[in-house]
This record gives C-alpha cells, sequence and structure tokens, in this order.
C-alpha cells in the first residue's frame, strides 16, 4: 500500500505535508498521556513488530503493494494518536532506508495507513467490541487495512484528473478510479484478513504481558 515517488502530483502531496504535519504535532503532544515507563516497551516491540511486517509486501497492479500493517494491534492497545506517530516513523524509516515508499508520498502513506487506519481500528472495536470482543479485535484489523486502501485508491485515481496536460495525458498517476478501486481494495479485502486475526492474536498477547508485568 505504499505509494512511490512520482505517482502523486505536487497539487496533492505538498497540501498532504501541511495537514500530517499539523497532525504529527497534535499526536506527539498525545504521546505524553499514553507512554510512560510501562508502556513505552511495549510501544517499543510493537512498532518494531511493525516495522517488519510491513516490509514483506506484495505487488499490486498500478504500482502500490499489499502488506499487513499492524496498526490494528496499535491502535487497540494504545489508541489511534499513538498508531499514527509509531507508524509514521516506521514509513519514514522504509522510505529512507529501503525506498519502500516515497518522500514526498510519505504524509499520503502515513495519513492513510496510520491516521485513518489508526481511527477506523479504534472505533470499529469500541462499537464491535460489545458484541464480542475477538470479533471486534478481528473486525478492527480487517477495517483498518481496507479503509486505508480506499484512501489510497482515492487519491491514486483522482491524478489523471487533477494533473495533465492540455491534450489530457495524465503526468503522474496514469490510471483513475475505476481502476484504482478494484485494483487496491479488493486484494487488502484479503490483506485485511491477515491484519485481524495478527490483532486478535497480538492484543491477547499483549494483555497478558501487561497482567504478568
Amino acid at each position: 500500500m505504499h505509494i512511490p515517488d512520482g505517482f502523486i502530483s505536487p497539487k496533492v502531496y505538498i497540501p498532504a505535508y501541511v495537514v500530517t504535519a499539523g497532525l504529527w504535532a497534535y499526536g506527539f503532544k498525545k504521546l505524553k498521556d499514553v507512554l510512560d515507563e510501562r508502556t513505552l516497551p511495549f510501544v517499543a516491540v510493537m512498532t518494531a513488530f511493525s516495522f517488519v511486517i510491513s516490509l514483506f509486501t506484495v505487488p499490486l497492479p498500478g504500482g502500490t503493494s499489499g502488506h499487513a500493517v499492524g496498526v490494528g494491534l496499535l491502535s487497540v492497545a494504545f489508541g489511534y494518536w499513538v498508531a499514527f506517530v509509531s507508524l509514521s516513523v516506521v514509513f519514514f524509516l522504509q522510505a529512507v532506508l529501503f525506498g519502500d515508499g516515497g518522500i514526498t508520498t510519505f504524509p499520503i502513506n502515513a495519513f492513510s495507513m496510520g491516521f485513518v487506519g489508526g481511527v477506523v481500528a479504534h472505533y470499529s472495536y469500541r462499537l464491535f467490541g460489545k458484541i464480542n470482543d475477538r470479533f471486534g479485535l478481528f473486525v478492527a484489523g480487517w477495517l483498518s487495512v481496507v479503509v486505508a486502501s480506499l484512501v489510497v485508491a482515492v487519491i491514486l485515481g483522482i491524478q489523471p484528473v487533477i494533473a495533465h496536460t492540455p491534450e489530457g495525458k495524465p503526468l503522474f498517476f496514469p490510471f483513475g478510479i475505476e481502476i484504482t478501486l478494484p485494483a487496491v481494495v479488493v486484494p487488502h479485502l484479503i490483506v485485511g484478513i491477515v491484519e485481524g486475526i495478527m490483532t486478535v492474536i497480538g492484543i491477547q498477547v499483549y494483555r497478558r504481558l501487561k497482567v504478568e508485568g
């Protein structure tokens, strides 16, 4: 799901940097409400886990990729602000060290997977967890990836409309929403299952270690 450099118009990624910078600033302030000597090691371990699993990507049509993220795990355990900031660090390091995702597209990747995915995971667990805890955890993980992929698909799909030559030739990403929606979202319906299972198992392990610690 990482969008590489060269696919997004400056008309999109420059405003994305402005908006996401504001979210980062607020997110770092929110970390003070969550992080302490007890929670910090768990956040660090889960962030490192997200870093590793999101490196294992499956190429998708149109230049994106599919992979588990770990956003459901971080968001349910510590809240979506922690998930957003943690995954932003992950995506930045992956872009700089491995070229996985771009620098110009970094705020879009962080916003879609970290912020949107985190918010979706947090509130879907609060809703569906009332029915059944494990079901709520699974839905939180699954929806976090699916909705994030929807955001990515829309951002990619609008590029031919907002950035093209006078003759109508796309200057950046060449495919419209009618292609990006099925190409990006449909595979992530499957990827989301992996994310959901991982969220269930991860949260159960975290709760057990938290009690024992």
